[in-house]
């Protein structure tokens, strides 16, 4: 397998893959636009070179520190480029091989699939009354994976020296555990990491399936894992039951519950939990029905507006068109993914913050206060929305007028 992972076309591939997410130069400095200058056939070729050879080594990774909800940070491990290249090669050789043992209830960062198909997952089960459920928080999954228990499960499937060799090295590099986390190969990583407790979950989930009816669903999208079991009482022992195995499976692999983040929840006492941005409960209709409630999560809204009134702030004495560009990418991105659910609440709320940002940055050009109501009508100034469950268009979009 190592000679494919070597080859002129693997490396052309996983260059063209990296290149792709425009990543951040690591601790060398080199940048794309440095590699491009001086040839891309030079660049590739020295690496096929060096693992040909065996003299290849990777560098350490740059380590920066991402902020995180309520002044937390995440540490991000950013390797070379060089050395996101051969994750790449190595990636495109080991990923059909795994993907084959890869469980359905598993969803983050694999080939055709997504965050809304593992929420959709959710929504089912609880239309099919699996309204307990467990909303695991896991302690810095990535950062403390064991590398000997990591090693172990790739050569059960790996009969490659070379192969393994080269996956030590690049583990080693991050350090003595874990997986960095702004690596190539890294997500593969991570979901082999914790197959065990997706295997588990899919026995479970078979095993207690009675007169037809399923009883236990789960979805796993990274380290985020919730597990849905039905609200029958008959089925209070597949709850324990789910509760112990699942602690059980995660002390093999030594990863850490975090029991603060950790919630036990009963949707049918009108209580929620948070999945993938989005928070889920469960409603009645005006018929009395019940169903499944998903909208933005408050916290993700606040970090849009947020980020908004950054834009607005730096680009206060520049032309409207100037902050339109910057924030469309933005909105764009913010919408497309929350356009699923019943999030019109959340996008009539930042239409109306808009409004107001948009009328106010309008008057500061002129040097006047306040919002002009009565020169630009509410059609005029706020922004338009396409609100549709398949469009691929901008869902949110700034006005075109450049009014000073």
């Amino acid at each position: 397998m190592f000679i494919h992972v070597c080859k002129l076309e693997t490396l052309w591939e996983g260059y063209r893959l990296v290149k792709s997410n425009n990543g951040a130069p690591g601790i060398d400095g080199v940048t794309f636009d440095k590699i491009e200058e001086s040839g891309v056939e030079i660049f590739l070729d020295d690496i096929h070179q060096s693992l040909k050879n065996g003299t290849y080594e990777p560098s350490r990774n740059r380590l920066k520190e991402i902020p995180k909800a309520g002044g937390k940070t995440r540490k991000l491990a950013i390797p070379t480029i060089r050395d996101r290249v051969v994750q790449a090669a190595l990636k495109l050789v080991l990923e059909p091989v795994f993907e084959a043992d890869f469980q359905e209830g598993s969803f983050g960062y694999r080939p055709k699939r997504k965050a809304h198909q593992a929420l959709k997952r959710v929504e089912k089960a609880i239309v099919q009354r699996m309204t307990l459920v467990i909303d695991l928080g896991l302690k810095a999954c990535f950062d403390t994976v064991k590398h000997h228990i990591l090693l172990e499960k790739v050569a059960k499937r790996i009969k490659d020296d070379d192969i393994m060799h080269l996956l030590k090295q690049m583990l080693k590099a991050g350090g003595k555990e874990g997986v960095p986390q702004g690596g190539v190969i890294s997500p593969l990583l991570s979901n082999l990491y914790l197959n065990e407790v997706d295997k588990m979950l899919e026995k479970a989930k078979e095993t207690t399936v009675k007169n037809g009816y399923q009883q236990l669903e789960y979805a796993r999208f990274a380290d985020d894992l919730v597990v849905l079991v039905s609200s029958h009482w008959k089925s209070d022992w597949i709850w324990q039951g789910v509760n112990k195995r699942l602690r059980e499976e995660l002390n093999k692999l030594q990863v850490q519950i975090n029991e603060t983040k950790t919630k036990c929840v009963d949707l049918n006492k009108q209580e929620s939990f948070n999945f993938l941005g989005f928070t889920i409960r469960i409603v009645s209709t005006r018929s009395g029905k019940k169903r499944p409630h998903c909208t933005a999560k408050i916290e993700k809204r606040t970090a849009l507006l947020e980020k908004l009134g950054d834009v607005f702030k730096r680009y206060r004495s520049q032309p409207l068109t100037k902050v339109r560009d910057e924030i469309n990418p933005i909105l764009r991105g913010w919408a497309n993914y929350f356009r699923v659910g019943h999030s019109s609440k959340a996008f009539s709320y930042i239409k109306e913050w808009l409004n107001h940002r948009l009328r106010r940055h309008l008057m500061r050009a002129k040097g006047k206060r306040g919002f002009d109501w009565k020169q630009w009508s509410t059609t005029d100034c706020c922004l338009c929305i396409t609100y549709t469950a398949t469009s691929s268009s901008p869902v949110l979009q700034l006005p075109r007028f450049d009014r000073r």
